[in-house]
């Protein structure tokens, strides 16, 4: 039985790897007190904005891990995605409700505001000791490895590889998750779509780490998505 008052505080914001792998991850001594409970905080006002937004954000954080150690990263890197993949979206606490849930497409107006969210979340985080590079994973999840994304049209390894490794299983997450609007799209589509944009959105390394290990575990991705395995094959 897991002793949840001996969790480190990012799991229990995150909660994911205890309720589907059931262990406990071990304390980071890199993480601050005040710095986890700050994540805590924000992972919280996440799920207060909205509940979906929190769950994708701790599955995310799950996967990024995964990526940034099978590409080398050293701890303090994969401490800095771990923070991004948790809070990338923090900056959609400044976008207007009526814009995050309109469920037909955005006008030319909102999807500029919408565009103004990983600058939100940049401005909010840069401002905590120890998270300026986190908040500059943030800044950038939506730049394009080709240069066409934004905010700075960033190209190829200009790119920071923390930003790369969030816009792939952010994207991924957002295709095969059901919304009250649409249907979760089947995994070999979602993966389809994800080698078809390699090298045009996606980054090529961090695709041929993600994919794999997403089918491997298409399981607990899909039931966590939700949507059923048989559903996606």
């Amino acid at each position: 039985m897991i002793d949840r008052n001996n969790i480190h505080p990012l799991d229990k914001c995150r909660g994911s790897e205890v309720q589907h792998r059931g262990y406990v991850r071990p304390r980071n001594p890199r993480f601050s007190a005040l710095n986890s409970a700050v994540i805590c905080a924000f992972n919280q006002l996440l799920d207060l904005k909205d509940l979906n937004t929190g769950v994708h954000s701790t599955r995310l954080a799950e996967w990024a891990l995964h990526v940034a150690g099978e590409l080398g990263l050293d701890e303090g890197a994969q401490k800095d995605v771990e923070i991004a993949a948790l809070l990338h979206d923090i900056g959609k606490v400044g976008i207007p409700d009526a814009i995050l849930n309109k469920p037909a497409r955005l006008s030319v107006e909102e999807y500029a505001l919408m565009k103004k969210h990983p600058e939100y979340g940049w401005a909010v985080l840069r401002q905590i000791p120890g998270m300026e590079r986190a908040s500059l994973i943030i800044l950038h999840h939506h730049e394009s490895f080709d240069g066409s994304g934004y905010p700075g049209n960033l190209k190829g390894e200009e790119i920071p590889i923390g930003s790369r490794i969030v816009s792939v299983i952010d994207s991924f997450d957002a295709m095969v998750s059901w919304r009250p609007y649409r249907e979760g799209m089947p995994f070999d589509e979602a993966e389809r779509r994800l080698l078809k944009a390699t090298g045009t959105q996606f980054d090529p390394l961090v695709i041929s780490s993600f994919l794999p290990h997403a089918r491997t575990e298409m399981s607990a991705v899909f039931a966590a998505a939700g949507t059923s395995v048989s559903a996606a094959l």
